[in-house]
């Protein structure tokens, strides 16, 4: 087994841990891979649309979820193209009754601690980064799809949406 194989075996899990799965059911129904359509708002109201694809899966003993989002699409990337590659690891803390999740985006220098809570159809999380409130929420979620978007509110405005994502379930893992 090569390194890569070895830091998978041990990194991923078949599902959540037995005692955390009530807890973590919220995120069951993103288990697997998905098509994204990606759109981009800048302050200016322009909109930039690209693809993207986003891969859930269960980890560290079945104590959380990850996931790793790519935009544009790895399909996507010819003559040069370049994105993001993130990275979000997700579970439930007993000791503050919330989630928490952390984002990773190397490629723009992230690093975003959230915490978050399940709601009526998905659910949410919020962090306070360097004067902005930041809110991501998954909604209408289903088997087959499901809406996310990322609000940004600086200290006395409204928020502002700066991405929305339409996510179908992909054909193909």
């Amino acid at each position: 087994m090569d390194v890569a194989e070895q830091i998978a075996a041990v990194f991923t899990a078949a599902g959540p841990r037995p005692e955390l799965a009530a807890r973590l059911s919220v995120f069951e129904p993103l288990i697997g891979s998905w098509d994204l359509v990606v759109h981009n708002h800048a302050e200016d109201g322009s909109v930039r649309t690209v693809d993207g694809e986003w891969h859930f899966g269960w980890a560290l003993d079945g104590r959380a979820l990850a996931d790793v989002w790519i935009s544009p699409a790895r399909a996507s990337r010819t003559g040069g193209v370049d994105g993001e590659w993130g990275m979000s690891l997700r579970f439930y803390d007993e000791k503050i009754d919330a989630f928490r999740s952390t984002w990773l985006g190397p490629g723009n220098g992230w690093v975003i601690p959230f915490r978050g809570k399940p709601t009526e159809d998905g659910f949410e999380i919020e962090a306070d980064t360097d004067g902005v409130r930041r809110r991501w929420i998954f909604s209408e979620l289903t088997a087959t799809s499901f809406s996310w978007r990322a609000e940004e509110t600086l200290p006395d405005e409204d928020p502002f949406v700066r991405q929305r994502f339409e996510a179908t379930r992909a054909l193909s893992g």
